[in-house]
């Protein structure tokens, strides 16, 4: 049986390196609250619209995206996304996460209230994927990305970065 062990693998196993791919602001409607459904507690926000911003890409989150969510037993909120972008250069951008938020009860119960909390005090993290058939953005239907999250009064922010 092969022996695994971290300080035997080469240097390029042993971390995940990363650079900033953009900054993402999500407007958010009211959740539709679907109510306790067989194993969660199902809401659904609607996404009208957004903005992005990096190096490489920038332009609008069209409308029409939407994040279901499932409320679990433990507190943990889970997400499934589907929004469209739009590049400056009109571009158009499938992008699709999933993601976990989780944190202390009063954390959470404050930020769903509304209130801004500080994004150390919780864990938000997703992992987009993309689709496009625009040849400047081909690079894009072959990055995994991860991104951590801020829940803000005014819909959620973003720090997206590729995985290299």
């Amino acid at each position: 049986m092969l022996e695994l062990r971290y300080d035997g693998l080469p240097e390029v196993l042993k971390n995940v390196r990363t650079r900033p791919l953009f900054v993402m602001h999500l407007q958010v409607k009211p959740l539709v609250l679907v109510g306790t459904t067989p194993g969660v507690d199902r809401r659904i926000g609607v996404v009208p619209g957004g903005a992005f911003e990096g190096e490489r890409l920038s332009g609008q989150v069209m409308d029409g995206g939407s994040d279901w969510q499932a409320v679990r037993a433990d507190g943990s909120t889970t997400l499934d996304v589907r929004l469209v972008l739009k590049t400056k250069d009109d571009a158009l951008v499938a992008m699709s996460y999933r993601g976990v938020r989780h944190g202390p009860a009063d954390v959470i119960t404050r930020m769903e209230n509304g209130e801004a909390v500080d994004p150390s005090s919780y864990y938000f993290r997703i992992n987009p994927m993309f689709e496009t058939a625009a040849a400047t953005y081909d690079w894009l239907n072959r990055v995994l990305a991860v991104g951590i999250g801020h829940r803000r009064p005014d819909g959620p922010v973003y720090s997206v970065f590729e995985v290299l």
